[in-house]
């Protein structure tokens, strides 16, 4: 069965919920596939105890379709996807989309100068105009080990409900975001907690609204409150690492500890977290802190690369995500077959704006490269974007033009530009993140105020896009 759309957007998270909500308004003809049963992407995902996102609240929603309250003044997991029902229900739009439908495969027709997407349900789809919203942070990355473990192991991106760790003796691996939120909710009902810290993370306390402001004032104060953070990062870090320190001081009274705990990198090389309940946690007597990484499995333990065995009835992994995971199940294919994740393989992933990419016309990346940010709401460079997207699909139908496409020096310009800008930032100082690719590049961030790229895509640049020119043949076939 094939069906015809204007525009199809790959992915229903809030990156591909916001652009369909936009683009609808503006009365363009919009189809949403989504791999999963359920709209929500990340916050689908991930349900594990104490879920929630460390933005501030006032930052977690888009301009157009503001939340105005969350509960104890956070944004936990089940509020969040709630609201991402919510956006689902603008009218007209939830019957535009359809879960638990995957796509296989995109290919650009040179001759019909359309997209052609094939699905696992054998169905495809025909658009003019394609949106990729598959997100970075759905793939769970689970760490190679030797050996086996006997008990239960679950993901924290793919928790199971079922498992009852009351009184059970639990080995978490990692400590990043979602390891800081769970261990305090493991500890409360664990008979013992193992955390293995393969590196100390900065942590930040959490800020709690102190004053009961309408929400246009708190969404502003929190916004240039993040602002003011850039600084930390691409300049002097010394008072943002004092305030982590005094943080952690607060909370872990034993010298040997803190020692641990202390990162030994600048802060905002990896991702800062923001916590109150964490510490406090590690002071417990059913928690203990093993500074090694795992090493391998052995039945009924964990062995760390130190040599101890650390004996578990069930593991969690909160070993974050493969970033380039969802887009290497997505083949993209563009003029002359060319596929995208093998040139940016080649070639370093960069987009002009972090938005298009030449030899892929009608073609907009949300979340692309050096698009994330480290030190405020993501969702501002996502409103931008899809924003920029719709500017270029309105000058395509004032120029009676099937497609435009970006000439291929501007990417290239625009992924030099952020390369020099990083050098000699927090993200390039020397730890290992996945804001950087093999070469030690970021591709990841945007290493500027997030109003300034609101500036930059203020209006679509026309001078940097052409006509693509329809070929005669027909393009080559696909094979998903």
């Amino acid at each position: 069965m094939s069906s015809s759309t204007e525009v199809l957007i790959i992915g229903a998270g809030f990156a591909g919920l916001g652009a369909a909500v936009h683009l609808h308004r503006r009365g363009r003809d919009v189809r949403v596939l989504e791999r999963a049963d359920s709209l929500g992407g990340t916050w689908r995902d991930n349900t594990y105890p104490g879920c929630e996102c460390d933005i501030p609240p006032a930052l977690y929603s888009y301009s157009f379709a503001p939340q105005a309250t969350w509960a104890r003044g956070r944004a936990g997991q089940p509020e969040i996807l709630a609201h991402l029902h919510e956006l689902a229900d603008e009218p007209g739009l939830l019957e535009r989309i359809t879960c638990g439908v995957g796509a296989t495969g995109c290919r650009w027709d040179e001759r019909t100068q359309r997209w052609h997407v094939t699905t696992d349900r054998g169905t495809t789809y025909e658009a003019r105009f394609l949106v990729l919203a598959l997100g970075a942070l759905n793939v769970p990355r689970i760490p190679r080990t030797d050996g086996t473990f006997d008990g239960p192991a679950v993901h924290t991106a793919r928790w199971d409900h079922s498992l009852d760790l009351t009184g059970r003796r639990v080995a978490v691996v990692g400590t990043g975001a979602s390891a800081i939120q769970i261990v305090p909710r493991l500890a409360e009902i664990a008979e013992h907690v193992t955390v293995v810290q393969r590196t100390a993370p900065w942590i930040l306390p959490r800020t709690a609204p102190r004053l009961p402001l309408p929400r246009p004032a708190r969404r502003a104060l929190e916004y240039w409150r993040a602002e003011s953070r850039l600084g930390s990062f691409t300049g002097s870090p010394d008072r943002l690492e004092a305030r982590a320190l005094r943080h952690l001081h607060d909370g872990i009274d034993d010298p040997a500890l803190r020692e641990t705990l202390t990162p030994g990198y600048r802060i905002g090389c990896k991702r800062i977290l923001f916590s109150d309940d964490y510490y406090p946690a590690l002071r417990r007597e059913n928690v203990e802190l093993v500074p090694s990484p795992i090493a391998r499995l052995a039945g009924n333990s964990v062995v760390t690369a130190d040599g101890r065995e650390h004996p578990a009835d069930a593991l969690v992994y909160a070993t974050g995500f493969h970033v380039s995971g969802a887009l290497a199940s997505v083949p993209v294919s563009g003029r002359g077959g060319i596929v995208l994740l093998e040139r940016w393989a080649r070639e370093g992933a960069q987009a002009h704006l972090g938005i298009t990419v030449s030899g892929f016309p009608n073609m907009f990346v949300l979340g692309g490269p050096n698009t994330g940010l480290a030190h405020t709401s993501v969702l501002t460079m996502l409103e931008s974007q899809f924003r920029y997207a719709a500017a270029a699909m309105d000058v395509t139908d004032r120029e009676e033009v099937e497609a435009l496409e970006v000439d291929e020096q501007a990417p290239a310009r625009f992924g030099a530009e952020m390369a020099e800008r990083s050098a000699g930032t927090a993200w390039t100082s020397g730890c290992d993140s996945w804001y950087l690719d093999r070469g030690g590049i970021n591709r990841s961030l945007w290493p500027d105020y997030a109003w300034r790229y609101r500036w930059r895509t203020r209006r679509f640049d026309r001078e940097n896009y052409r006509v693509p020119v329809p070929s005669t043949e027909p393009s080559p076939t696909f094979l998903p």
